[in-house]
Order: structure tokens, then C-alpha cells, then sequence
């Protein structure tokens, strides 16, 4: 049987262009939240770092690295919103990947 995915710490987090689960921390804006996201290179439309995989050219959402708290890859079959696992509400970093055990 498959281990179930875990939340970990962002900088552990692949910087190759793979899409990937974030949590993106809760803000004035509104509470935490679970996006897809991938790292970009620097291009003309925007600079190097985290965006939402529902970028486009001209229309580019970046995140700032502070306002990612952690990531977990794509679960391997049938992802809609539905199947979106919740956002991690843990105040201790050091809980991330199993850590707090």
C-alpha cells in the first residue's frame, strides 16, 4: 500500500518547472488555501519564483517565497478542487514532514 502524501517544508520544494500543492499562508485577503504552483525562471513577463499554474503571459500571480508554508506533490490520479487535500493549519514549521512525531 502507498504511504499517504505528507506537507513539507518549502525549501525542500522542486525547482525544476514540475507543478506542485502549496499552501499559501492566510493573509489579510483571506484564510489559508491550497494552490497549484510550479517555479519559474525569470522571463519578460515576470521574475524567477513561485506562480500559480493558472498563470499567462501578461497575467502573471507570483508568490513571494514567505507566502508559501509548505508543499506536497500532486496526488498521482483524479485531481479536481474536490480532491484538494485542506490547508495545513499547523503553526509549528517543525511539525512538517513528520517531524513533530
Amino acid at each position: 500500500m502507498d504511504e499517504p502524501e505528507r506537507w513539507r517544508h518549502m525549501s525542500t520544494a522542486p525547482r525544476d518547472g514540475s507543478r506542485i500543492l502549496v499552501t499559501v499562508r492566510p493573509s489579510e485577503q483571506g484564510p489559508a488555501e491550497v494552490d497549484l504552483a510550479y517555479w519559474s525562471r525569470a522571463d519578460q513577463f515576470a521574475s524567477e519564483g513561485w506562480r500559480a499554474s493558472d498563470s499567462s503571459p501578461g497575467r502573471v500571480i507570483e508568490y513571494a517565497e514567505p507566502e508559501l508554508k509548505c508543499w506536497m506533490p500532486l496526488p498521482t490520479a483524479n485531481l479536481s478542487r474536490a480532491s484538494m487535500p485542506a490547508p495545513w493549519e499547523g503553526e509549528d514549521a517543525q511539525q512538517l514532514d513528520g517531524s513533530g512525531i
